[in-house]
């Protein structure tokens, strides 16, 4: 009996030691000492040797002088790593692509209007619909039914500006609890949206809920923070109203011949939502905007700025497979820091 029981304990600890300790220890040592870079989670630092992130996971970047990767779906956070899985017909997908639309799309450079951005002729057309007491807000809202929850989730500062609208406005809260009897408080502000918008439209006619940034004093310092205030221009109107404006089209224009073409990675998330590539293509498309951004940033012309930056999207462009597959690639950090760090050098 003791016999077995020491045999056992035997083979309780040597598995123990073997896969818990020798194994874990011996794979480390590998890696530490073959790849190391690879091992430590491929992190990508910058000049002064600050971390910066990974070149495996993607970052959004704040500022239009860098380059923006793919959307993503699950916000950029690699513990919730995931696609959207939203089919070709879900209105949802639409929906999401419109709105990236709205921000990015353009005209042609060789047409009248020069590449000039479709979003001014959003918020434009969206201003003189709404000065003509046109609810548009209400009509997008009966419209869109599936995106309007959506909406309600789609940040925290939007999260938290519909909470505290309820709470100050009963009547919001009353509506949610009439249409669905079984919602326990405190309420989603995904489920509060619908009503949110009814109870808005009422105070702030011919506006929208945008988030904007504003001066707020803090400590005696001035900072810029984000809030969300009724307006009729920026960003939001851009993306939520231009499904709306294409298809009623004041201008007549034809998306085909007078718009220029979006890469499809700069609208759609990856698999992973965390791909921290574009195509070559992608990254191009952002040229313009970037190079304006880093001429007025560092007071260089902009045509040398954009010489700088095409020979960096040379140097790091690649093809997948060693250039067997695919079109080509740009990592998006690396790209970035690299643009930092060339303009810095040249501005000295």
């Amino acid at each position: 009996m003791l016999s077995h029981l020491r045999a056992n304990l035997v083979l309780a600890l040597s598995t123990v030691v073997l896969c818990c300790v020798a194994y874990p220890l011996v794979l480390w040592a590998v890696g530490q000492t073959i790849f190391p870079s690879a091992a430590d989670g491929s992190l990508v630092k910058d000049a002064d040797g600050k971390v910066r992130g990974s070149r495996l996971i993607a970052q959004p970047f704040g500022d239009a002088k860098y380059f923006q990767p793919r959307p993503s779906a699950a916000s950029y956070n690699a513990s919730a790593s995931g696609g959207s899985n939203l089919g070709a017909s879900n209105p949802k997908l639409r929906g999401r692509v419109a709105q990236a639309l709205g921000t990015i799309a353009r005209y042609k450079k060789d047409g009248p209007r020069k590449g000039a951005p479709v979003g001014a002729d959003v918020e434009a057309w969206f201003q003189t619909n709404v000065a003509k007491k046109r609810d548009l807000v209400s009509e997008w809202v009966a419209a869109n039914p599936s995106l309007v929850t959506e909406w309600g989730k789609s940040s925290d500062l939007v999260k938290a500006y519909v909470s505290k609208w309820a709470d100050d406005n009963p009547d919001v809260q009353a509506a949610l609890k009439k249409e669905k009897p079984s919602a326990s408080e405190p309420f989603a502000s995904e489920d509060l949206a619908p009503f949110f918008f009814a109870s808005y439209v009422k105070k702030h006619p011919g506006t929208w809920p945008c988030t904007v940034e504003v001066e707020v004093e803090k400590d005696g310092k001035k900072v810029k923070e984000k809030v969300v205030r009724p307006a009729t221009a920026g960003d939001d109107v851009r993306q939520i109203f231009f499904d709306t404006w294409l298809r009623e089209n004041p201008k007549g224009i034809d998306p085909l011949q007078d718009l220029e073409q979006v890469p499809a990675d700069l609208v759609l998330a990856s698999g992973s939502g965390l791909d921290p590539h574009v195509t070559l293509r992608g990254a191009r498309y952002q040229l313009d905007g970037v190079v304006d951004a880093r001429a007025q940033e560092t007071g260089k012309p902009a045509e040398e700025v954009r010489g700088i930056i095409e020979k960096l999207l040379k140097e790091k462009s690649f093809r997948p497979l060693g250039g067997l597959a695919g079109e080509p690639l740009v990592n998006v950090l690396e790209l970035n820091l690299a643009l930092d760090e060339k303009l810095k050098l040249a501005t000295k």
